[in-house]
């Protein structure tokens, strides 16, 4: 049995069917009493990554387990020990952690001190371990798509400054390999999109696939600032613009640790526009 948690976000509405479809007994685990949004074949856990006790009674009989942090819990919440704790306890022996490149890039980053406790009590676990540290999400235009539906237009600072996005759906496929497969324990992997691709080219590639123009308005660091203060912590926005408009040559770098474990390519951007289009029409 695998445990998948956010298993109806991003990464894990793609892996949890993956899984299942391999024939794996698969549970997705979420904070809410019922969730439509499963495949089937996908048992739903009520469950908080957050909260160890409620986890235990997931995890029992689980071989393996995908960990994914959510929203509030990069920030704060109990030891990451307890958690591990009760999957050693459950009997697990193979844990996936999905954290991130910033934890390679910039290891002092207080955006990401949570992550890194959990990669030190993964680590300290006993069980088989692999991490994925992604880069930048493809997915993160989403936050455009509101603008490009009502006004066809972008606003968006460092217009040219290009990063390897990677497609979520390849993050999931690698979770499913390393789940299933041996071969994988003890591994960190760093995983980017084929090529780096700035916001005035995402934008071009979204304008090409809608079939008309949509214009790109370059934001000052200062008003992009302000614009994520509405939703982001202050003390995370300012890495977040470093990254996005001073990349470290680390972050710009293109791995190839997709292609090894999947024996192809990482989608370009414009798969993920594809798939995605009907957000911003």
């Amino acid at each position: 049995m695998i445990v998948v948690t956010g298993a109806t976000g991003n990464i894990g509405r793609t892996l949890a069917p993956l899984l299942a479809e391999a024939g794996e007994e698969v549970v997705g685990v979420s904070r809410e009493e019922r969730h439509a949004g499963l495949p089937a074949g996908v048992r739903h856990a009520r469950a908080d990554v957050g909260d160890a006790a409620s986890m235990r009674p997931v995890l029992k009989g689980a071989d393996a387990f995908f960990l994914l942090l959510g929203g509030e819990l990069n920030g704060h919440g109990e030891s990451p020990q307890a958690l591990l704790d009760a999957a050693m306890d459950a009997g697990v022996k193979r844990v996936v952690l999905l954290s991130s490149q910033l934890n390679s890039t910039r290891p002092k980053a207080l955006s990401h001190t949570r992550l890194r406790e959990f990669e030190a009590a993964v680590h300290a676990s006993g069980a088989d371990f692999t991490i994925l540290r992604p880069g930048g999400f493809a997915s993160n235009a989403f936050a455009w798509a509101e603008s490009v539906r009502t006004r066809r237009t972008v606003f968006a600072p460092f217009a040219d400054v290009a990063l390897p996005v990677i497609d979520p759906a390849d993050i999931a496929e690698v979770a499913a390999a390393v789940l299933r497969e041996d071969g994988h324990a003890g591994r960190t992997y760093e995983l980017t999109g084929p090529e780096a691709i700035s916001p005035r080219r995402q934008v071009a590639v979204i304008s090409e696939a809608l079939g008309e123009e949509v214009a790109f308005v370059e934001l000052s660091r200062e008003e992009a600032h302000a614009h994520m203060a509405q939703f982001m912590p202050q003390e995370v926005i300012g890495g977040t613009l470093d990254v996005l408009g001073v990349p470290l040559p680390g972050e710009q770098q293109i791995s190839t640790d997709v292609e090894k474990i999947l024996h192809r390519p990482a989608r370009p951007f414009g798969a993920w526009v594809a798939r995605s289009l009907p957000a911003f029409q």
